[in-house]
């Protein structure tokens, strides 16, 4: 059955190539009629009658040696047999014969025998209606070359020509790395390059690489189709957040609805905005009251003992006392948020905050001191067998810090990147940027590949997009969560911050065009309430 993903309603599971692969060896061997590669055709033929095609040229198909090209064979089949104008451009023509896989083999004939237009090699068309890429599929592990090279070139070329065709990749962009969401990576030869599509059909599985990295940018509204296989029993290696995340936080209706009160939404600390970056900590605070917690405090460290927390938000209340009062008070049932806008000087305070808070959201600048301080660090390290619960909230920049590398080796496996630093601070991590990564720490060492349903997944959110590339942001995130948190206790830190992201990025795909500004999307979140409940 097709799925339209712009907007999942229910979270989806997300498997490796390599458990990919094994679903297919598996459909393979147990297939009923017709087979597995008639089936991926036939979604692809519909998908492309569905979309809009510009101008009166063929569909294009570019394809490649193996099974994926097969895949582009069947539909370029199917859609002359149904009347519609198809060109097939065959690539690397040393693999034409015997070296085809059998059922790409297969394909290949049926359509030759049906009168498909096969040429061989790239040649730009004069014009064509909307272009398919079914070049490349999983087995990628290095930049694309040769024929492959220059037909990925060429398409990419083609919606800036006359017809402006769109492209649709079969799978996932050739060039792009089904685990990782990066191109494959080549040398001064071969050239990192992939596909850049307008759609992406995932066939079978549906794959991480194609919501996180490069992934968003370079596949465009993605479809799925499992082809009527039941992938219920397979491990997958992460799980794809989606809109049914927000569930626990939908308020009761009738009479549970009116025994809600303040005390029972939960108390939210905000700790940070030092001199010259106050509005970092009241955004967070105001993304908290908007969020739903009931009594939020705000710590504005160096500021005078009199001072408004937010004149435009008098909900928001002072924290005047020391942290700790000597006697516990300070820290049962607060949900802490620290580092937003914190400067150097939450790290006098970021001891005791780690030492005692019972929920801890970690952002900005308190990232930055635990990855600066030894003791700090270690302080972090322990919280979990202390019973503490904590979410760190980096960015790519303060993830590299932490982990002691470059943000280019962050960003070439985000995945792991995340599970890496879940799994040496014992934290929670939501790792932000385009198809931003949840990691909850696990109890061994499992490589990514060897995931199984009872290894703690890895999530990436499916919302948001480039809107949320604009000052305070993550200050409004890092709220978020920690008024969601506030409300809910009980659940496990990964749900709440996957919930919180998800929610988050809802929000930016509000609005129409340019930056939306961290205040006013505050208040977009609070709007989407009403619409979460229905």
């Amino acid at each position: 059955m097709l799925l339209d993903l712009q907007h999942p309603a229910h979270a989806l599971p997300l498997h490796s190539a390599a458990q990919s692969r094994a679903i297919e060896a598996a459909a393979l061997a147990h297939s009923p009629s017709p087979p597995l590669m008639e089936r991926a055709g036939l979604a692809l033929a519909r998908l492309i009658l569905a979309l809009p095609r510009r101008g009166e040229g063929p569909v294009l198909f570019a394809c490649g040696p193996g099974n994926n090209g097969g895949d582009g064979l069947v539909a370029a089949r199917l859609l002359h047999q149904h009347g519609l104008p198809v060109q097939v451009q065959l690539m690397d023509a040393s693999r034409a014969g015997s070296q085809r896989p059998a059922d790409a083999q297969a394909a290949l004939k049926a359509a030759q025998a049906a009168g498909v237009p096969i040429q061989v090699g790239w040649q730009a068309p004069e014009r064509c209606s909307l272009a398919v890429d079914a070049l490349l599929g999983l087995g990628l592990q290095r930049a694309p070359s040769g024929a492959l090279a220059e037909a990925i070139r060429g398409l990419n070329a083609l919606p800036a020509r006359g017809s402006g065709c769109a492209l649709l990749a079969v799978d996932l962009p050739s060039g792009l790395m089904a685990d990782t969401g990066m191109p494959a990576p080549g040398d001064s030869t071969s050239p990192a390059t992939a596909v850049q599509a307008q759609h992406c059909l995932s066939l079978l599985t549906l794959k991480p690489g194609l919501f996180t990295g490069q992934g968003r940018a370079l596949c465009g509204r993605i479809w799925f189709d499992d082809l009527g296989v039941d992938l219920g029993g397979s491990a997958a290696l992460a799980q794809l957040i989606a809109r049914d995340s927000l569930q626990p936080w939908l308020r009761g209706q009738g009479g549970a609805r009116h025994l809600q009160h303040k005390g029972s939404q939960g108390d939210v600390l905000v700790i940070g905005g030092a001199p010259g970056m106050r509005g970092a900590a009241r955004l967070a605070a105001r993304a908290a009251l908007a969020a739903g917690a009931g009594r939020i405090y705000a710590w504005l460290l160096d500021s005078a003992a009199d001072a408004d927390v937010d004149p435009q938000r008098p909900e928001l209340m002072r924290w005047n006392s020391p942290l700790s009062d000597g006697k516990g008070g300070t820290w049962p049932g607060r949900t802490v948020v620290c580092g937003c806008g914190g400067g150097e000087a939450v790290g006098g305070v970021l001891a005791e905050v780690l030492g005692h808070a019972e929920r801890l959201v970690l952002d900005a600048d308190g990232l930055n001191a635990v990855a600066r301080e030894p003791r700090l660090r270690a302080l972090l390290s322990a919280r979990m067998g202390l019973g503490l619960a904590t979410v760190l909230t980096p960015h790519p920049l303060e993830a590299a810090r932490l982990l002691g590398c470059t943000v280019t080796e962050v960003q070439a496996d985000r995945l792991q990147s995340a599970r890496k630093l879940a799994d040496q601070l014992h934290c929670t991590v939501l790792l932000k940027g385009s198809g931003s990564v949840i990691a909850s720490p696990s109890q061994d060492h499992t490589p990514l590949s060897h995931l199984t349903p009872l290894t703690p997944q890895i999530a990436i959110n499916s919302s948001g997009n480039a809107a949320l590339a604009t000052p305070g942001s993550g200050d409004v995130l890092a709220g978020w969560l920690g008024g969601l948190w506030a409300q809910t206790p009980s659940l496990q830190p990964a749900s709440v911050a996957g919930a919180a992201c998800h929610w988050h990025g809802l929000a930016a795909e509000t609005q129409i065009g340019g930056p939306l500004r961290a205040a006013d999307l505050v208040e977009r979140m609070h709007a989407l309430h009403a619409q979460a409940q229905a």
